[in-house]
């Protein structure tokens, strides 16, 4: 049984990894900003499930450091940690301002070197661990309209490929997560612009960004497998980590692509039709909105 600290559990990959790992047997803390509010059903969920929680705001190095002490605690000690906390950011790349990204990447990066500052004594000290990060494929590659967002990623890949040199000595692993997209609540608290001066500048451009999100949106809606409910245990992030565990420590793969139900070759080829089919009421809808401004 291992002992298992995730942040940001609560929403997006981490509630189906914290219930697919608690299903398994093992021992799970994780990390929310807020128990009530929002988080409240999920909270219950977890906690019902046998799951330790602490309240964290990785924003903050003082709430960071008290937040990881109390999860050891918690669990009596430390094996893996599992860096999941994020936020989102989506729109024109110039509207976004230097403070918006800021945001975002004082979550991202920063946030992730918080916890680790926090975390890596006690891995350190008795010479063995895991760390996982959450990253995405667009930490990989870049894609309009998420310029910030991927920025954040990239960054976040870099450090950790540091971290994995840095850190084999003491035998502490690192292994990052690159999942594609999923309908889980992440898309909902995106960091978006809010520069309408700028964006009237952009024309009828300005209207594709939310045409491209509503697109995606329906994609995933049609992809019944790509949805968490139906992955926890097995593919995607939570699968990734159940798995990981089974593998003999020094051992595990540095960087892991969850097999996403919209990424596999023979789905390609199911969905091509509806892909495209989408992508032509996008641009149809983009051109007679130019023809009705013109």
């Amino acid at each position: 049984m291992a002992k298992i600290f995730i942040t940001g559990v609560a929403g997006g990959f981490g509630l189906p990894t914290a219930l697919a790992l608690l299903e398994k047997g093992h021992a799970v803390a994780g990390s929310v900003r807020r128990r009530r509010g929002k988080n409240a059903s999920a909270v219950a969920t977890l906690e019902s499930a046998g799951a330790h929680l602490v309240e964290m705001d990785v924003t903050g190095t003082a709430s960071t450091d008290r937040a990881v002490a109390q999860a050891v605690t918690l669990l009596g000690g430390l094996d893996v940690l599992f860096n999941n906390a994020g936020i989102g950011s989506y729109g024109i790349q110039e509207l976004m301002s230097a403070e918006e990204m800021a945001r975002v990447f004082d979550v991202n990066v920063m946030g992730v070197q918080r916890v680790m500052r926090a975390a890596l004594p006690t891995l350190r000290a008795q010479g063995r661990g895991t760390v996982l990060y959450t990253s995405s494929l667009i930490g990989r590659i870049a894609m309009p309209f998420y310029g910030t967002y991927s920025a954040s990623k990239w960054a976040l890949e870099a450090i950790a490929e540091c971290y994995r040199t840095e850190l084999s000595g003491f035998g502490i692993e690192s292994c990052i997560v690159e999942p594609g997209a999923m309908p889980t609540a992440f898309f909902e608290g995106m960091v978006a612009p809010d520069d309408p001066a700028r964006e009237a500048q952009y024309g009828e451009f300005a209207q594709v960004p939310g045409m491209s999100a509503q697109g995606l949106a329906q994609m995933l809606e049609s992809i019944p497998a790509q949805r968490l409910q139906h992955r926890r245990g097995g593919r995607g992030p939570a699968g990734s980590a159940v798995r990981g565990k089974a593998v003999s420590h020094g051992r595990r793969p540095h960087r892991g692509r969850p097999r996403d139900r919209a990424l596999q070759p023979g789905a390609a080829r199911r969905d091509t039709h509806r892909h495209d089919e989408l992508r032509h009421r996008a641009d149809a809808r983009l051109e007679r909105l130019m023809r009705a401004r013109a």
